[in-house]
């Protein structure tokens, strides 16, 4: 699902945003650019599966 930031900018699916915050709400950056993420919006990646 793609995700409007603050900025105006809509990122698409697939995205990698750093995450801040638990629970049902977090908050999401992509650049500095917040992003309001709800839990069914992103997945935990850990760090020996990401690629790139």
């Amino acid at each position: 699902m793609a995700v409007p930031g603050l900025s105006g900018v809509v990122y698409p699916e697939g995205t990698r945003v750093t995450i801040q915050g638990t629970g049902g709400s977090v908050d999401g950056f992509v650049d500095g650019d917040w992003l309001p993420l709800a839990w069914w919006e992103f997945a935990d990646v850990r760090p020996e599966d990401a690629t790139g």
